[in-house]
């Protein structure tokens, strides 16, 4: 193991707030260990952790998933190149997913919100007799679509 280094100066070196620090370690997503006077400590692999966690949250990547990704690694190791390749490789499939979907709501912004309401004049959604209204509440082809989305994720990464 490298030098240890204490949570203010983890913090200092990743530009990372001792609080998230704190909350990143009960997330699971780092480890530190107690010296005897009871001061947290980590290895300085921690930083290249705190990057990796940093850059995916940057990105849009929720905290559960990051931390999914991680506890993928074997014995719960800092990330390689290689890791980093696999695990980035993943995310921009489902950030592309994002995108496309992102690009689909721009395009009908101005025109509906997708929820079946009735107070548009020309409701591009061909929506006759307020049939969307009859499935639920709420931005109904939107919510399908994102369900839909998330069940071929979960079915991705389970390898289906």
């Amino acid at each position: 193991m490298g030098r240890e280094l204490s949570v203010g100066e983890v913090a200092r070196r990743s530009g990372v707030a001792v609080s998230a620090l704190h909350f990143y370690e009960t997330k699971g997503l780092i480890r530190s260990h107690r010296t005897g006077g009871n001061q947290r400590r980590y290895s300085s692999d921690v930083l290249r952790r705190v990057a990796v966690i940093r850059v995916a949250q940057e990105v849009g990547i929720s905290l559960a998933d990051i931390a999914h990704a991680l506890a993928s690694l074997p014995d719960g190791r800092t990330p390689t190149r290689a890791d980093w390749r696999m695990l980035s490789e993943g995310w921009a499939a489902d950030l592309d997913r994002r995108i496309l979907q992102l690009q689909k709501l721009r395009e009908g912004l101005t025109g509906c919100i997708g929820c079946g309401c009735m107070s548009l004049d020309h409701c591009p959604l061909h929506n006759p007799d307020d049939r969307l209204g009859a499935e639920g509440a709420g931005p109904r082809r939107l919510l399908v679509a994102a369900a839909r989305n998330g069940v071929n994720r979960r079915k991705a990464a389970a390898g289906s």
